[in-house]
């Protein structure tokens, strides 16, 4: 089973924590539609007639494309790929998008998934992170798609930043209890490069982030999430049984995926891909019948090393049969031996030929990760 990634670069406004690649200028929008499905057609044999479980638009701010753009984009794959009966397509959307007349659209859509970008549900979260919704938006837009129908759909939650109290912390996670969502993505705040957050604590105009206050915050998360019935099944994704994404489960699974659109990485077990992060040279060149992409030959090493990041996140652990399988017996004897480390701080425990994270080594995921990384100059 394969995936289908479609980046759809515009958003209203630039929220002021985001690196993804994006513009604020909608001009393009329709071009853009263009572009994609044709590179649609320039890539039709990458992921080598494996039939498609998942369509996902991503952005950026999908939910800016109008209900004709969507199916067109929706037809285009259809006619090129093997698609599968049960496939999960999954539309990112901000809460001021989802108004009762594109809520409607949708519901009569093929989209069966929404994923909602509420972050907090209290307005001055919102305006510090020069969000475009209200938290009445953010309330009134997930119980409207639930009216509709869509019984699948993620809502994401921010932790971490100076504004959010644990008190509010707490408030948010009972709202999506309340509400009665199935699946809950949920991430720290992260200060980036080049981001207007960077620049704002940089010139001490932002207090900075505390990492106690994120470590705490996490763990109540893991708290209420477990004590609700909503299971984490990755570091930051939690679901009602049966409801987890199975998009992001397959790229942490390592399947296929095919990456559309200005910054779109793709994947095929051999190698990693990514477009251009630029709009009007994307546009350009794809024009011309070009795909504006790099490339990157992934060695064992590299596989390996991406099998431990994504595999260490999940519920279902890394299995040492299949790296013995996949990379080989020293692979399997290079992670036990820097291993130990980690089993005597109470951080990972290994359980029926599986490696897990425990609840303290969750906090410490992707440094255990990088511990455990094989590269390419090692013997």
């Amino acid at each position: 089973m394969a995936g289908i990634y479609l980046h759809i670069p515009f958003c209203k406004k630039a929220c002021h924590y985001c690196d993804f690649h994006f513009s604020t200028s909608l001009g393009a929008k329709a071009d853009m539609v263009e572009a994609i499905c044709k590179e649609l057609r320039l890539r039709k044999d990458y992921l080598e007639a494996e039939q498609v479980e998942t369509i996902y638009f991503g952005g950026g701010t999908p939910s800016l494309l109008s209900a004709d753009e969507l199916q067109k984009i929706l037809d285009t794959i259809h006619q090129l790929f093997s698609v599968s009966n049960t496939v999960e397509i999954t539309l990112e959307a901000n809460p001021d998008d989802l108004h009762a007349e594109k809520v409607r659209e949708l519901s009569h859509s093929p989209i069966n998934r929404l994923s909602i970008g509420v972050q907090s549900f209290f307005d001055d979260d919102l305006l510090w992170m020069n969000r475009s919704h209200t938290g009445t938006e953010a309330d009134s837009s997930i119980k409207r798609a639930q009216d509709a129908g869509f019984e699948n759909s993620n809502v994401d939650l921010i932790y971490g930043f100076p504004l959010l109290t644990d008190a509010k912390w707490q408030h948010n996670i009972a709202q999506i209890i309340r509400l009665d969502i199935p699946h809950l993505s949920s991430y720290a705040m992260t200060v980036e490069q080049g981001t207007a957050l960077h620049h704002f604590i940089e010139n001490k105009k932002h207090t900075p982030l505390n990492e106690a206050q994120s470590a705490q915050q996490f763990l109540h998360l893991l708290h209420q999430t477990d004590q609700a019935g909503l299971q984490q099944y990755e570091i930051s994704n939690f679901a009602k049984a049966g409801k987890e994404s199975i998009h992001n489960s397959n790229y942490w699974k390592g399947e296929k995926y095919l990456g559309l659109g200005p910054s779109a990485h793709s994947f095929n077990a051999h190698s990693r891909q990514w477009n251009v992060a630029n709009n009007a040279k994307y546009l350009a060149s794809i024009s011309q019948n070009k795909v504006p992409q790099s490339i990157e030959i992934l060695s064992l090493n590299n596989r390996f090393n991406e099998y431990m990041m994504t595999s260490l996140r999940t519920s279902w652990g890394t299995d040492f049969a299949k790296i013995s399988r996949s990379f080989g017996t020293k692979y399997l004897t290079h992670m036990k031996a820097r291993l130990i480390q980690f089993e005597e701080k109470g951080w990972v425990i290994q359980k029926n030929d599986h490696l897990y994270l425990t609840q303290s080594g969750k906090l410490f995921a992707d440094g255990i990760a990088a511990d455990l990384f094989i590269v390419d100059d090692e013997n």
